[in-house]
């Protein structure tokens, strides 16, 4: 879940921007508000808000074009997020991500449905053996699969092949393997795995058993929709729709929803005081009550976990009583809040019940539990020490201006460019990216400091803490602790005094590289002390122990 969290951490705001935009859509062409006389008409209602306006008509087909980019082609970006936080070349795994959503092959979503005349067309015929090329739009499991294969081959690539002739070889034999691997290995089982759980869902539904179906149904939607199975689902409402004329399954997946967006809402009232977790909490919670959940679930629930429970508790809860009392949907695609507008009139006021069940129960659980799990720092709530107040006002000490130099030789860039989320999330503090120049292999001290931390058996980083309180860490590489020690050589000891510009630690680039991890030196103020004012200066080409990178006051 940990993995999951810092993949899908860098999609977010294209996740929230995706779900908002679905769920206006939804709410202008998928609901039927009139009916054929242009009459507001829900119960008997056939034509929508897109139907009955022209430029309504144009905006519904029109902003498509960005939620079909969000979703359906998601796998480009979870490719390129699994080969950025893995530390391997991240336009192979975007080419990697087109490739299972490319055009020339046959749409994920139309595989149920397609004609012998489709399925010959996207057939691939080698002699010895052929295969259908279908498409995993919106898959995640296929695609997750298929971007760590690649990352394993590059790396183990980049470990074998001559430096001479790396650029060349490297990137053809990770590629082409990855794709053929993607399409005749990891697709199939992931449609396998899909299958297999329509096939429980469609029996769970005509079984004498259904309200205990329900409840396990309502409470794993919610992690279905993050490996992206949720999808096959839609083929069995489908039939339903067809077949009887409503389906059961849709209302929970509405509840669904709500739960989780309620698990949000609760921790939007917890985190009301965090202004960094309110800018996803807020359009999560809107996107999931308007029936799309993977905002909330990738950048708020999925992180805490203890909400993404809650939300599966109660809808557990609410799904029982909906299929309890045969609750009927006419129709798939208005989830959320406004999934009541699908319900068999009839059933509006069981369905307004358990839609109350879906928000009510989360939000209490996920106050409770988030009042207690929950620190300070995630809710905002910063501790104030009171002063005593002074007889008289003591006169202000005078702020001296101080520098920290350069750690490196190198590229300066601001940590928001660190090939880890870790530290461009700014989770351990603001700092610095620095790129080595080349020959470029020692640490310095950036200020007079005393060595807080050394990393014995890997030695890749260092901690110092200067006089004025400042922390600081110099961090080499991303995920080198995985070597070992191998081709790092720390000069100091835990506690000795040291100055700005005096060696603290060498590595060897060459090896980083070969180990297939990113050479960026990540330079992160972790605790600011005394300092105020700080500031960092990037995009130049620094010196180490000669080039003020960060200046403050203390």
């Amino acid at each position: 879940m940990g993995i999951l969290g810092e993949i899908f951490a860098p999609i977010i705001p294209a996740l929230i921007c995706g779900g908002l935009i679905l769920g206006f859509r939804n709410i202008i062409g998928e609901v039927n508000f009139f009916n054929d006389a242009g009459a507001f008409d829900l119960q008997h209602g056939t034509r929508s808000i897109a139907d009955m306006w022209t430029f309504w008509n144009g905006m519904y087909n029109f902003l498509w074009v960005i939620g079909e980019a969000v979703f359906h082609m998601l796998p480009v970006g979870i490719c390129w997020s699994v080969t950025r936080k893995m530390g391997t070349t991240q336009i192979l795994g975007i080419i990697l991500g087109l490739t299972l959503v490319s055009p020339q092959l046959l749409n994920g979503f139309s595989v149920a449905t397609a004609t012998a005349e489709s399925i010959a067309a996207h057939t691939y015929d080698f002699g010895f053996y052929s295969f259908l090329g279908t498409g995993y739009q919106g898959q995640v499991i296929a695609s997750l699969m298929a971007a760590f294969v690649l990352v394993w081959l590059e790396k183990f690539f980049t470990k074998v092949t001559p430096e001479v002739v790396r650029m060349s070889v490297v990137p053809f034999m990770s590629l082409v393997p990855a794709v053929f691997i993607a399409h005749l290995v990891v697709g199939p089982i992931g449609w396998t795995i899909g299958n297999a759980i329509a096939d429980v869902v469609n029996w769970g539904l005509s079984s004498d058993v259904r309200v205990l179906f329900a409840a396990l149904f309502g409470a794993v939607y919610a992690p279905l929709v993050m490996t992206g199975l949720h999808h096959m689902t839609n083929a069995i409402d489908t039939q339903l729709v067809n077949q009887l004329g409503y389906t059961t399954l849709w209302p929970m997946i509405a509840l669904s929803n709500i739960a989780q967006g309620s698990a949000v809402l609760a921790m939007a009232v917890l985190q009301r005081r965090n202004e960094r977790a309110e800018q996803v909490n807020i359009p999560a919670c809107i996107s999931c009550y308007l029936g799309v959940t993977e905002p909330a679930l990738f950048g708020v629930n999925l992180k805490y976990k203890f909400p993404l429970v809650c939300g599966m508790i109660g809808s557990a809860l609410a799904a029982m009583v909906c299929t309890g009392f045969g609750v009927q949907a006419l129709s798939i695609g208005v989830g959320g809040l406004p999934g009541i507008l699908s319900i068999v009139f009839s059933f509006w006021g069981v369905f307004a019940a358990c839609m109350l069940i879906a928000v009510v129960v989360p939000f209490v659980l996920t106050l409770l539990v988030g009042s207690r799990r929950l620190g300070e720092k995630d809710r905002g709530l910063a501790a104030v020490p009171s002063a005593p107040e002074p007889s008289a006002p003591a006169p202000a000490a005078e702020a001296t201006p101080r520098a920290l130099l350069a750690p490196l030789s190198g590229a300066v860039r601001p940590i928001s460019e660190m090939p880890d989320p870790v530290f461009s999330s700014k989770a351990m503090g603001d700092g610095l990216a620095i790129e080595p120049a080349a020959g470029a292999d020692t640490v310095v001290a950036p200020a007079d400091a005393t060595v807080a931390a050394t990393m014995p058996g890997s030695n890749h980083a260092i901690g110092l803490v200067l006089d004025d309180g400042m922390e600081l860490l110099v961090h080499v590489g991303v995920d080198t602790v995985e070597m070992g020690g191998d081709g790092f050589s720390c000069l100091v000891e835990q506690g000795q005094r040291v100055s700005a510009g005096q060696p603290l630690m060498t590595f060897l680039t060459e090896k980083i590289a070969a180990a297939g991890h990113p050479t960026t030196v990540a330079f992160i103020v972790t605790a600011e002390g005394a300092a105020r004012e700080l500031e960092f200066a990037s995009g130049m080409s620094a010196e180490a122990g000669q080039t003020v990178v960060a200046s403050y006051l203390a």
